[in-house]
Order: C-alpha cells, then structure tokens, then sequence
C-alpha cells in the first residue's frame, strides 16, 4: 500500500500550479481523476508549445504523471450529474481556477456537502476567494510583480526580473496539497468536511518571510545584492572563478574560520573588520573585493576540492543540463522513466515527497478521456444503459 492509496481527489486543474500540487499526491498513490472539458480541448497545459501535438505535449507530462482523465462536460445536466456522482464517491474535490469561479460552478463545500457531508473542497486561485481581487485572474508572472519578488530580483540597477522558474504557481501547488491532505485528516477525524481557499498571493506574501517581518516591524527596506547575496550574511553569495561561477555561503561563525583557511587566507580571521557577523555585513565593502580576487584565480573545480574538503557550504552555479546530470541528481534516483505511445521513452523528474522505502512505479500522464472505462464502471458502477444515456445527453462531450 502506497501512503495514499485510499485517497480519491476529483480534480478540476490546470496549467501549472494546480496540476503541481496534485501530482505529488498521485505519486503518493492517490487516485487523482482530472475532470477536463470536452469543449476546450481539455487542460490547456496539454497545448503548450514547443514540444505538444494533437493533445500531448512534454509539459502536460511534466504535471500529469500517474493521473487518470475523464472528459466531462459541467455544463450540462447529465455532466453535472455525474459529477455528484463522483463527488459521493471521492474524498475531495481540488480546482485551481479564478477565485469567484468555485462558486459559480457550484464546487464549495456549501455546494456539495448534501451530496458527501465528509468532501473537501480545496481551491487554489490566484487571490483567493474574498478580497477585492479575488474575481481577477493571476499568473505566476503577475503574482512575482505584485508580491515584491521582481523589485528584488536581479542585479542593482537592472530592470526587475522574475524568478527563471515559476516558483509562485510550484508553491502555490504544493501549500494546496498540503491544505488538502490537513483538511482530508479533518474531515475523516470528525465526518465533516470544508472549504481550503489557498491563493497564488497569499502564497507569494507569505513566502517573503524575513524581509517582511524586518520591514513590519523595523522598517527594513528589502533591495537587490551584487551577484546574490544574502541581504544580512557575509559571505555568502556568487563568485566568479577562472571558468564559471560558484556560491559560497558562511552561514555560521564556524564556516567563516573554515573559508579563510580554506583558501589560504588565514589572516582574514583575525582581522577585526571581520570577526563577527555584523564586523563582516559593515565592512562587506572591504571584505569582498578581496574574496573576488581570491576566487578569481582558480577554476570553479579547483575551489570546489579545498572548499568540500573543509565542509564550507558551496557548489556550482550549473546549468540546467549539468544540474540533471549530477552525481547526486542520479544518486537520488531523481529521473524516472515512463512510456509514452508518441514520445516513447519519457524521461520525467521525480516528486521530491518521500514516504517510506522503496521506488514507486510510475505511469505516464493519461490522453484526454483515457480512463473513461475505468471511471464510469469501475468508480461509479454505471451499467451500460447508463452510460449510453449519458453519452446521448452530452455528459463526456458532445454524442458522435
């Protein structure tokens, strides 16, 4: 039995961040059911270019893993119906769409608690569902300009930026699967079931952690750092060697007496400008400049042996291709492999939620509509009649 193998999650997601989130549950054992609409071609994601054709594309399958799909069409009666059905038969349903669609679609808890008093009805949106904002649509883009993390990207004096991955929509997945799971122990703890109204801003303000806290409650003013580095802690950012880049941090004491020894530069622990934390951020001006030559004369390798060997936290800024490839991505069996009828052999990325020993098998992402069979006779148990009924009525698109 995998963790949750007894978890059933009726999911109306897409794109990104919804489909993230529950992806780790379903690599967990849970029986994710994607609800997608006939009328639109199903989940956007499986349309986003460069790698995509006739409904599969390579990001659909970065989100998708051991997922089954149903076409549905909500906007009919016998659509909706057998929604409810699956509603009875589920233990929550999970979307992630604008914030005043749930209520719209009639998929709150207030909604469905007549049909499974114990459902949990989790809704990732971008704003939430009350707020003034909460009927806009959000993106991880506008969510990274909007929270402040743009203002603080980049270099000084460069233009904002946003993060190179979409780490608003990620994380955003991942506080609703974990709203989830909270409010699934709720609810099979006390037999009844909620709301979770999780949002992509709620997620981006909470993640500006410290910087917030300084700036509420001492008026710190958050602002980039030459090459990266940390807004209070010296060293510990980019440098640039002979070939390439790498991060050196000194996040304790200990590691500063480590470094300088490290590179051969043992008067630096002596010299009072830089025995301490704040000796090192108020002198960062001298301190620096000085570090930059030093790491400037050797290859990133050539640091990397002296600085490993005296267990100074560092590593190369690799590119994506080297960081896919490294020992330790493999060590950690951090690829997994599924078949795929048009591009064969998949090469995916592990979900980094380990639940006991051993390596879960996976199964591709599912084409729109794949689990048909499976879904209406053996989830919902409908005989064949009823199927046909509901074909004729439009529920799984419109009747050929």
């Amino acid at each position: 039995m995998r963790p949750l193998q007894d978890v059933r999650v009726i999911a109306l997601e897409q794109y990104g961040a919804g489909p993230f989130g529950s992806l780790h549950l379903a690599d967990l054992g849970a029986e994710i059911i994607k609800i997608e609409d006939p009328r639109t071609g199903g989940d956007v994601g499986r349309h986003v270019p460069p790698y995509a054709e006739d409904g599969d594309s390579l990001f659909f399958e970065a989100f998708n893993r051991n997922k089954r799909s149903l076409s549905l069409d909500l906007s009919v009666p016998a659509g909706r119906a057998v929604f409810e059905d699956l509603v009875r038969a589920g233990d929550a349903v999970y979307s992630n769409l604008r914030g005043d669609v749930p209520a719209r679609l009639a998929i709150t808890y207030d909604d469905l608690k007549h049909l499974n008093p114990a459902i949990v009805c989790c809704s990732l949106t971008g704003f939430g569902m009350t707020g003034p904002r909460s009927a806009h649509p959000g993106y991880d883009y506008v969510l990274q300009g909007l929270a402040g993390w743009m203002d603080l990207t980049g270099e000084p004096g460069g233009p904002p930026a946003k993060s190179g991955l979409s780490l608003v929509d990620y994380s955003g997945g991942l506080v609703a699967a974990l709203a989830l799971m909270a409010g699934l122990h709720a609810a099979r703890r006390d037999g009844a079931g909620m709301d979770c109204d999780v949002s992509l801003f709620d997620t981006a303000i909470a993640m500006l952690t410290y910087p917030g806290v300084w700036h509420l409650n001492a008026g710190f003013t958050p602002a980039r750092t030459r090459h990266s580095a940390h807004p209070s802690l010296v060293p510990f950012q980019a440098f640039r060697a002979k070939d390439g880049w790498l991060v050196v941090g000194c996040a304790k004491e200990k590691f500063w007496r480590r470094l300088t020894a490290a590179i051969e530069r043992p008067e630096l622990a002596a010299d009072p400008r830089f025995a301490t934390f704040a000796d090192r951020r108020r002198n960062a001006a001298d301190l620096l400049p000085l570090l930059e030559e030093v790491f400037a004369a050797r290859t990133v390798a050539g640091w990397l042996a002296p600085l490993q060997a005296a267990s100074v936290p560092c590593g190369p800024v690799n590119d994506v291709a080297r960081a896919l490839t490294d020992d330790h991505t493999l060590a950690r069996d951090l690829i997994v492999e599924t078949e795929h009828p048009r591009y064969g052999t998949v090469r995916n990325l592990a979900s980094p939620v380990r639940v006991g020993t051993g390596r879960p098998a996976h199964r591709r992402a599912p084409r729109r509509g794949e689990d048909f069979d499976h879904i209406v006779r053996d989830v919902l148990g409908y005989p064949g009649a009823r199927v046909d009924e509901l074909t004729a009525a439009g529920a799984f698109g419109t009747p050929a």
